[in-house]
């Protein structure tokens, strides 16, 4: 893609073509504004995609040397592949530092549109519940917005972007504007039913970011299956063939792509940010690009990363960080409690490989320290349920010949609860800028600190133990329980580090987005989380990004930016 033109200046900059990148450029650039869309990786096309390459076609079957050597880290993702792994970073030019015991899994992908490529597409709303837990249980900050003020940006997202799911009233997890909801397996509805009448929780399928239907010029799903192999029909929600894609159409968006920010520049004299200075990927020769604005949505680390590098005499410890909290209250969900077993009474014979394959599965919606329930008396906070029920191959039956082909064919019918739980805030989970590492470009890495704490460690117990005996209570057999806790990182939810707040002193961004100290730079995604909440956070991502964007073109006709 063509490269920022060095002698024009720009509306706004946005840092990162993902989830919330791509609706910062389709926001501004309908609304008339200049936009330069910077993006670290390459473009991508349709050609790429593999959810219907069967795996004999694979060289090394998923074995690749050359993926255990270039990523080691990204490899512990599901979805890094052979079929897709080049999407994925080198972990070798992309080093970070972490404390010896103390691991943290960064999954990042460099390319047009980032994780909306391979993300789970689970998309659920938050609450005032999440909103305004400290005023709950008097742990942290409230966040500086309520549910009433993030509701319109939720269905402006939900509308355009076209969310399957079913509605069921329940005010811990507000329903959204759905498209038609997928199909319960038959043990799912046993669950559903038994869990309800015996403990008053809520089963439901999941909400998801696939198309049941045809919307907005893309076609309802396939029921293929590989989601993270990239879709040939669009039905699963990634940005550069939808939000990227309008902003470029409009013409105001100029897309930059192997563009790798390295710092924000700064106009010291009048507190201003005039753009940003980044690495040619490719080349390694380094440019500017000038604007208006800066948005940064490069992902919470990489965005916290890039202001951690832009310090100046004013903000010695990164810009934009008189509160001193720039880096700190970095949080990723807890998972790893749950609980599997086998769900007799069910036709176990598995579908041929050519049968639907649904890209989806049930949650549970949280009901540990809900509005007018019971405390707990471990944690606070909450945590809901991922999972499925559904038949496969018996694959590990013993015997031979004959016997054994017939004992494969008989397979299995499973049920599945995992949990995802609230990560706590705290100061003490931090990333800065390391004093030795570097990247390939020669940009200062991150040295990340995170552990999970014993509110973690309490809240995944519990889920085990709900777990189980939500499963039992469906029938299931031969319940496998697990209450070990993932290394920080597992769950892909990095939020937190650049936080919003009312206060400056103890926040960096205002309730839109905005740095407190320097007024025409913003960061709008999953850095400015006060509090992590249980739900997959990308909807909310996607739903801040228009109401800050909203805002920042209201203050472009206003003169005031």
């Amino acid at each position: 893609m063509q490269a920022a033109q060095a002698s024009e200046i720009y509306d706004a900059i946005v840092v990162g073509s993902g989830a919330t990148g791509g609706w910062a450029a389709k926001r501004l650039a309908e609304a008339g504004l200049k936009v330069a869309l910077l993006e670290a990786g390459r473009n991508i096309s349709p050609k790429e995609f593999t959810e219907h390459m069967p795996a004999y076609k694979l060289k090394y079957r998923d074995m690749s040397p050359e993926i255990a050597r270039t990523r080691p880290v990204q490899k512990q993702c599901y979805a890094c592949m052979e079929y897709n792994y080049d999407w994925f970073v080198d972990d070798l030019q992309n080093p970070y530092r972490t404390p010896a015991g103390k691991p943290f899994t960064w999954q990042r992908l460099r390319i047009v549109g980032g994780r909306t490529l391979v993300w789970g597409r689970q998309s659920y709303r938050m609450s005032d519940l999440d909103f305004k837990a400290a005023s709950h249980d008097g742990y942290g900050e409230d966040w500086p917005l309520s549910y009433k003020e993030m509701e319109p940006y939720y269905e402006i997202v939900e509308r355009y972007v076209g969310i399957s799911g079913a509605a069921e009233g329940n005010p811990t997890l507000p329903d959204s504007h759905f498209l038609p909801p997928m199909k319960m397996t038959c043990g799912e509805v046993r669950l559903r039913e038994r869990v309800q009448a015996q403990f008053g929780r809520t089963v439901t399928i999941g909400r998801t970011a696939i198309l049941t239907q045809n919307h907005n010029g893309r076609a309802a799903c396939h029921y293929c299956g590989p989601c993270e192999r990239g879709c040939v029909t669009f039905s699963y929600f990634s940005s550069p063939f939808t939000t990227v894609a309008d902003a470029l159409k409009t013409r105001n968006c100029t897309l930059v792509t192997n563009a790798v920010v390295r710092s924000v520049d700064m106009d010291d004299a009048n507190n201003r940010a005039t753009g940003v200075t980044y690495v040619d990927r490719l080349s390694h020769k380094t440019y500017q690009a000038r604007a208006r604005s800066v948005i940064l949505c490069a992902q919470a680390l990489e965005s916290t990363r890039i202001l951690l590098n832009s310090s100046t005499r004013v903000y010695p410890k990164g810009l934009a960080n008189s509160s001193g909290v720039l880096g700190h209250y970095l949080m990723d969900h807890a998972v790893g409690g749950g609980a599997a077993g086998d769900l007799p009474g069910f036709d176990p014979t598995p579908s041929s490989p050519s049968a639907p394959h649904r890209a989806n599965g049930i949650y549970v919606i949280r009901f540990r320290n809900i509005a007018n329930g019971p405390r707990h008396p471990r944690f606070i906070r909450g945590y809901g349920f991922q999972g499925g029920a559904s038949a496969s191959f018996n694959f590990g039956a013993e015997g031979f010949g004959a016997n054994y082909k017939k004992a494969v064919l008989a397979g299995t019918y499973s049920i599945d609860l995992g949990a995802f739980g609230e990560s706590l805030a705290r100061f003490d989970n931090y990333c800065d800028i390391d004093p030795e590492m570097r990247d390939a470009w020669g940009i200062p890495a991150l040295r990340i600190r995170m552990t999970h704490g014993d509110n973690e460690k309490a809240m995944m117990e519990d889920a085990a133990s709900s777990a189980a005996e939500m499963l039992e209570a469906a029938g299931a057999r031969n319940i496998k329980v697990n209450s070990d806790l993932a290394e920080p990182g597992m769950a892909i939810h990095e939020t937190g580090t650049a936080r919003m707040g009312a206060d400056p002193k103890k926040s960096v961004l205002d309730s839109y987005n905005q740095t407190h100290d320097v007024k025409n730079v913003f960061v709008m995604d999953g850095a400015s989380y006060p509090s992590s909440a249980c739900q997959n956070p990308t909807l909310t991502f996607m739903a801040l990004t228009v109401r800050a964007c909203d805002r920042l073109i209201e203050r472009f006709r206003k003169n005031e930016v």
